[in-house]
């Protein structure tokens, strides 16, 4: 055997790939080479194209499942290749894509090949095939010419003027409230997108689903969206914006420890519900501690607050462990009511007074029992 692979030359070859639908599940595709083959679908349709194995780099192992798959290309996709095979044409395979400025557009249905010519998809448009967000370009205003639509998505979906929590409530007579000088709200910042070709690699599915690892100086930034609109960005100074579009799930199979060191602000624009100990183990607490010099501070508008520790399903089954509501004021102990204020006592109250003890009362002031002992 004087020639084999390797030896007996290397015939290349230029075409347009016209089907990736591998039954073998392979990553192959039928590709369509100039000088080779007839664009006259009569003549030679797609299916008797032979199969082209695709090359992947060597940064991806390619075996049972490790690696990058070696998908990618779509009908329509310009690439490189070799033959295997040599002049017999018969084993091709693909080593790279080809980018370029099309100048038409693929007809469906049509006789000709050289294109996309099943589904139309691709090329999508006559300008380069690099993606825009790779290229951003612009006037000579500095103002973007054909920004890509996810960027017009973003920039118009930004979340804005978001409320925050604030104490409006007492200021004066006994039971005050510091007045809280903190913000009212805030805005989502916009995206710091600035690309500056060739400094941002993207990379953008078929579906929709965009990943950017923007190198511009000044404009570093990583970007990550789902075809939803769910993602993320990094900007150049480290600020992170998360975008969820629908339902968020978080699970932790063990301890959760985050540390804030600056203000932490939470907007919910429905209910809240926090569950703690929901095992029933001892020990597991529900912990609050706020530094010297703070205040905490609760405040609801047009409803109530509630405090038990004992459900009304829990009493009507009769039990009866439940705890007690312990109120500790190292100094005064400032209570305010608006209007009638109600106490009910199931069985004894108890009252220590260490100093004396005055009441004011306006009007009548009644005292009922079987027993009153005044001494």
């Amino acid at each position: 055997m004087k020639n084999f692979m390797g030896k007996d030359g290397f015939t290349w070859f230029v075409g347009v790939v016209e089907d990736r639908a591998d039954p073998k599940h392979l990553g192959r595709i039928r590709v369509r080479c100039l000088g080779y083959h007839t664009e006259d679908l009569t003549k030679l349709p797609t299916s008797d194209l032979p199969w082209a194995h695709v090359m992947n780099p060597i940064t991806s192992a390619t075996v049972s499942g490790v690696g990058q798959s070696p998908i990618g290309t779509v009908e329509g996709s310009w690439v490189v290749g070799f033959f295997t095979d040599g002049a017999a044409a018969q084993l091709p395979m693909v080593i790279g894509t080809l980018p370029g400025v099309p100048s038409t557009l693929p007809v469906k249905d049509a006789v000709k090949g050289f294109q996309d010519y099943t589904n139309a998809n691709y090329p999508k448009y006559k300008e380069t095939d690099v993606n825009r967000l790779t290229v951003n370009l612009k006037d000579d205003d500095d103002k973007e010419i054909n920004p890509h639509s996810t960027l017009t998505i973003r920039r118009a979906d930004r979340d804005l003027a978001v409320g925050v929590a604030q104490i409006d409530g007492i200021y004066e007579g006994v039971a005050q409230i510091p007045t809280d000088l903190d913000i009212t709200g805030w805005d989502e910042p916009a995206t710091p997108y600035n690309a500056e070709y060739p400094r941002n690699h993207v990379y953008e599915s078929e579906g929709g689903h965009i990943k950017e690892f923007d190198d511009t100086p000044g404009s570093e930034r990583i970007h990550e969206r789902h075809t939803s609109g769910s993602g993320f960005e990094i900007g150049p100074t480290g600020t992170k914006v998360t975008r969820v579009k629908k339902d968020n799930y978080e699970l932790i199979t063990d301890d959760n420890y985050l540390h804030i060191q600056g203000i932490s602000r939470h907007t919910i624009d429905k209910g809240l519900r926090v569950r703690v100990n929901s095992k029933g183990e001892t020990g597991n607490n529900y912990n609050i501690e706020v530094g010297q010099g703070s205040n905490v501070n609760v405040e609801v508008n047009g409803g109530n607050i509630n405090l038990t520790t004992l459900s009304s399903g829990q009493a009507a089954a009769g039990q009866t462990t439940a705890g007690d509501i312990n109120i500790n004021a190292a100094r005064n102990l400032n209570i305010q009511v608006g209007q009638q204020m109600n106490v009910n006592v199931i069985r004894d109250s108890i009252e220590n007074i260490g100093g004396k003890k005055d009441e004011f009362v306006v009007g009548n002031n009644t005292k009922t029992g079987k027993r009153i002992d005044l001494n």
